[in-house]
């Protein structure tokens, strides 16, 4: 009987970029990763990363299928898991955020996303595993953004699991300072608020969201001056002072940039002088569209709610291989990160 083999990877239609977008627009750290591509295959997906990052915002579906079309492309390089997975979130999808992210970490051994990656387990309803999450990591080894971040996630998952004393708890850490503002500060003061008011404490809840509105004021203000290093704002209260650091070289405590907004542009970074050293056949279609794949059991079965934000145990949760075959994500794969051959064969 003759037999044959087909195909049952999802269509795919890769959307259009438009002609004003180039390679280059692409931060070079990130460009760098992608110098294992040949060139014209890096520059093709550098486009893609980059209109992902144009759309996050405002169009978070259509940044996800640009994300898409370059992991079909570039797999397993670290900034298009990770960008794959943050679209996947803004769009939503936390089951499939959270194992893109755990891919991510595996690729590139960073902990950067640990928030993400908590409160996607908050959103597909997980909050104890959310926590188990969190406290796995050496938060004293985290940048003070990503600290932030996880403390803000920390608190969201007690919230939901009403523990409003302990979700308090999880906010008062050092970088907590009403008389300072850094990038991610009004994110943590409004955050601190939301939980007063569901402890009953109006009045300071009304306080601290009044120091978040004068911080995001102060930051807008220190935006529109590049050349500023420090801004202080006297209100009728306390001092606020913004602390801003030279835009070529932002990191530590006193980092300057884009946080909770999951920008993919922030999280991509490279230098374009690398040498190219692959050729047109790695990391392509063919080797890797079906590796991407979606919990089906946890997607779309919680919502963030107040915060944006591997696994703790060493039994890390797989993701469920059952999918819906839509465009979102290749589905018949057997591991996260080794590609499956996409065929089954059938009696003819």
């Amino acid at each position: 009987m003759a037999r044959e083999l087909r195909s049952v990877r999802p269509r795919h239609d890769d959307p259009d970029v438009p002609a004003d977008v180039e390679a280059r627009d692409l931060p070079k750290e990130a460009r760098v990763e992608l110098k294992t591509l040949s060139k014209d295959n890096a520059d093709w997906v550098a486009q893609h990363l980059v209109m992902a990052g144009r759309l996050i915002d405002e169009d978070p579906e259509l940044a996800h299928r640009h994300a898409l079309s370059a992991a079909r492309r570039a797999g397993r390089i670290g900034v298009v898991r990770e960008t794959l997975a943050i679209t996947a979130y803004a769009s939503g999808d936390f089951a499939l955020a959270l194992r893109e992210l755990r891919t991510y970490r595996r690729i590139t051994g960073s902990n950067d996303q640990i928030a993400l990656m908590v409160d996607s387990e908050r959103g597909v309803g997980r909050p104890d595993r959310a926590l188990e999450l969190g406290r796995s990591i050496d938060r004293s080894a985290l940048p003070a953004d990503v600290q932030v971040a996880l403390a803000i996630a920390m608190s969201g998952a007690r919230l939901d699991l009403g523990q409003e004393e302990a979700a308090l708890a999880e906010l008062e850490i050092p970088q907590l300072d009403p008389n300072r503002a850094f990038s991610w500060s009004p994110d943590l003061f409004h955050a601190y608020a939301e939980v007063l008011e569901a402890l009953g404490r109006d009045a300071d809840s009304a306080s601290w969201r009044e120091r978040a509105e004068r911080a995001e004021l102060a930051l807008e203000e220190a935006h529109a001056d590049a050349e500023l290093e420090t801004v202080h704002v006297i209100e009728e209260e306390f001092e606020l002072a913004v602390v801003m650091d030279d835009v070529e070289s932002l990191d530590g405590d006193e980092a300057e940039g884009e946080f909770a907004d999951e920008a993919v542009s922030d999280e991509l970074a490279g230098d374009e002088d690398a040498n190219d050293q692959a050729a047109v056949g790695e990391n392509t279609d063919a080797d890797f569209a079906d590796e991407i794949s979606v919990d089906e059991s946890a997607s779309g079965m919680g919502a963030v709610g107040d915060a944006v934000t591997d696994d703790a145990a060493a039994g890390e949760v797989v993701a469920d291989e059952t999918a819906d075959a839509t465009d979102a994500a290749p589905t018949d794969e057997t591991t996260e990160d080794e590609p499956h051959d996409g065929t089954v064969s059938t009696d003819e």
